[in-house]
């Protein structure tokens, strides 16, 4: 089944692509200098990890919990 059916998968490719594009901007911040267009996505994704960084951090530790107990 593709992550787009499953709820939990898509919750789970949600949050790596919030962590990841957070990330990559600490680390590289000038990749995702650009907020128009597809890179404004990853953009708009790594402020979404940067402003909620305890809910993201607390849903990547749920998705963890639930991927591993159940």
């Amino acid at each position: 089944m593709s992550a787009l059916f499953n709820f939990n998968s898509f919750l789970t490719v949600v949050l790596l692509v919030i962590c990841t594009c957070t990330y990559i901007k600490m680390q590289f911040p000038a990749i995702l200098n650009d907020r128009t267009g597809f890179r404004g996505f990853f953009w708009k994704a790594a402020r979404i990890g940067e402003r909620l960084s305890p809910w993201v951090s607390f849903g990547c530790l749920a998705m963890g919990i639930s991927t591993l107990f159940f």
